[in-house]
């Protein structure tokens, strides 16, 4: 459980010459009673892990597409407690590691104990804090690895080499390397010094190296698996569920197969 989990899982899909990837959802969004089917949905269809946003009403990394997910999803009234719940109904049969994208807002309303424990009974396997900076993270590392939680730091392309060697040192299960600047949402092409950036990253890091914000097509998945272990989707797979087009979710899923192959 836990932290080994999420390292078996990636070493596994490395181990075989694939490329890593990760879909990001809204929990909540079109109702709690679907979201063990759609994690199911996710296992049997290749995934290396799942993150699972927690909506909450004042996002500041997310886009559009994933700030009307979590809007959706409060309408139907999903809150953090009930996310936990439907996790842990399925959490014998789950296979897939689960990794919770929150805020920390929701996290001192619930309880920074309270949350770490929860999560743990629930099968939560890691968690991404957005808006914790690592000076101030040690408020919640401490349940965090009491609990077996991976805590999972993101890197930006603004970060200087010393700042990106920090947080790469300190993150667990992977490091999520934000390729944009700015906020989450698709986008056409990347600026030319992504592919530096992210080998940049690659180098400064003992753990996977994840690419994510804005990838939204398998060339984009194969381009940037090329300089780093593979991607985060999360505003494409959110519009591509709303529309109830799982082929080109599997489509995404299956370039990150094929980045694996055409890696140099």
């Amino acid at each position: 459980m836990g932290r080994e989990k999420v390292k078996q899982s990636f070493d596994a899909v490395l181990a075989r010459g694939e490329k890593a990837f990760v879909p990001y959802i809204m929990a909540g969004d079109g109702g709690l009673d679907i979201l063990n089917e759609r994690i199911q949905f996710f296992e049997e269809n290749g995934a290396t892990a799942l993150e699972l946003g927690i909506p909450f009403s004042d996002p500041v990394a997310d886009g559009p597409a994933i700030q009307e997910a979590g809007l959706r999803a409060l309408m139907a009234g999903t809150t953090l407690k009930g996310v936990l719940e439907e996790l842990q109904k399925m959490k014998e049969k789950r296979k897939i590691p689960i990794i919770l994208m929150t805020y920390m807002n929701p996290i001192f309303v619930f309880g920074i104990q309270n949350f770490a424990e929860r999560c743990h009974e629930a099968g939560v396997d890691g968690v991404i804090i957005p808006d914790l900076p690592i000076e101030e993270e040690e408020l919640v590392t401490d349940e965090l690895t009491k609990n077996q939680i991976s805590h999972i730091r993101l890197a930006a392309l603004t970060s200087s080499k010393e700042r990106v060697k920090e947080i790469a040192d300190k993150t667990e299960g992977f490091l999520y390397a934000v390729t944009v600047r700015g906020i989450t949402g698709t986008r056409q092409s990347y600026d030319k010094e992504v592919g530096a950036y992210l080998e940049e990253v690659k180098k400064s890091s003992s753990m996977p190296v994840l690419a994510g914000f804005g990838v939204s097509t398998p060339e984009q998945v194969i381009e940037l698996s090329r300089y780093c272990d593979g991607v985060v989707v999360g505003s494409k797979v959110i519009e591509l569920l709303q529309n109830n087009d799982l082929d080109a979710i599997k489509a995404l899923m299956t370039a990150s197969k094929k980045a694996g192959v055409e890696a140099p």
